[in-house]
């Protein structure tokens, strides 16, 4: 009795919850493998080869001082016959990460405060003083106004006002730029980085260089990538631009210099490299407030002790160094971790296995079907369970 208990009791356990049967089949095993072979392509090839998964990363951190060496010569009906050095064009002589280089400039000369009449727009010209409004200023003003109205010039008249005479005509701008040669102005940039994480410092003056070699050298992508003495002309074009156009209104120009060093490697193998694009946005469509440009003065006293100065306009090329890169070591943590993670997606092989043959086969109806089979007399099977146990 005990025995045929048994056989029952083996026969119902069998059966006592449902089933789940896998079909195994030639074509679906070459699936599973093909998925497994793709997770460890990936694995190897991506994150580990590509993306150095074993490799502990830092971010840089830098400096960059930058100095300009040039002289041009101009001759104006103004100014006369004139040298222009560095001390006249870099303003300001020292900025971070950046240099304005002056390409091209309106004067307005011997200024002093006074009376004068504004620059006829359609809110400063008059016909009488009842056009004008004492104390008015505006943005674009250059004064402020004191009620009268004066003649500009023989055939119009505008309000005057109280301001820096005389006032600034900033209505044409000269073209060709004023400072033509600037194209020839050469800049050499400094740069030392730092990997804290790593302790791994380095200059874009590499060890290799030799005094002589820095005085003569020129950026050339070819022949000199690592030199770090750059020609304004070379970089505007390397950037797709033109020089004499973009010198006229001014512009913003990025030098990227781009450190991305496997210190895995020798030191000597974490080299600098250089690359140029215009950062202001130059769109024919959108001609409003184009280029970069500000103004400034030079104050002075004459001989009788009235105080003048020269506003100066200045239009010119804005060169912000932006340095960006990443350093990478060999660490037992990352490796660990990203070896954890290959091994847990090759759990994933049979469920995308299961998509496929499930969704995407011709024949999914027919493994849907035989994948999964169901005791239709679960209930039944443990009534039966209950009776022989009591």
């Amino acid at each position: 009795m005990a025995a045929c208990c048994g056989a029952v009791r083996g026969f119902l356990f069998e059966y006592d919850t449902p089933r789940i049967v896998l079909i195994r089949s030639r074509k679906v095993g070459l699936i599973n493998r093909a998925v497994q072979l793709a997770i460890l392509a990936y694995v190897i090839g991506w994150v580990f080869l590509w993306e150095k998964g074993y490799q502990e990363t830092d971010s840089v951190v830098s400096s960059v001082t930058t100095k300009v060496k040039g002289v041009t010569m101009t001759n104006t009906s103004t100014l006369g016959t004139r040298i222009w050095d560095v001390a006249d064009y870099v303003i300001p002589p020292q900025e971070k990460n950046a240099v304005f280089i002056m390409t091209n400039v309106i004067f307005t000369l011997n200024q002093s405060q006074g009376h004068c009449p504004e620059l006829p727009d359609d809110n400063t010209e008059c016909n009488n003083n009842s056009s004008c409004v004492p104390g008015y200023v505006s943005t674009h003003s250059n004064g402020i106004q004191t009620g009268a109205c004066i003649p500009y010039n023989s055939s119009i008249k505008t309000c005057e006002v109280f301001a820096w005479c005389p006032v600034e005509d900033d209505y044409h701008i000269p073209k060709p730029a004023f400072l033509q040669g600037a194209e020839n102005f050469t800049i050499l940039v400094k740069n030392n980085i730092w990997y804290p994480k790593f302790n791994f410092s380095k200059r874009n003056i590499l060890p290799t260089f030799s005094s002589t070699y820095l005085k003569n050298c020129i950026y050339d992508a070819q022949t000199d990538p690592f030199c770090p003495i750059f020609r304004l002309g070379k970089i505007v074009e390397a950037a797709g631009q033109n020089f004499q156009e973009m010198a006229v209104e001014g512009g913003v120009m990025g030098l990227q210099i781009n450190w991305n060093c496997n210190l895995d490697r020798a030191a000597s193998h974490c080299v600098p490299k250089y690359s140029f694009r215009r950062l202001d946005n130059k769109d024919s469509a959108n001609t409003v407030s184009p280029g970069y440009n500000f103004r400034f003065a030079k104050y002075y006293k004459d001989s009788s002790g009235i105080e003048t100065r020269t506003l100066i306009k200045a239009y010119g090329i804005r060169l912000d160094i932006i340095v960006f890169g990443k350093a990478g070591k060999f660490d037992v943590i990352p490796t660990m971790i990203n070896i954890g993670s290959g091994l847990a997606l090759f759990g994933v092989a049979t469920v995308l296995c299961d998509i496929v043959v499930l969704y995407c086969m011709k024949k999914r109806y027919y493994y849907r079907e035989k994948k999964y089979k169901y005791v239709e007399d679960y209930e039944l099977v443990r009534e039966l369970d209950l009776l022989l146990s009591g």
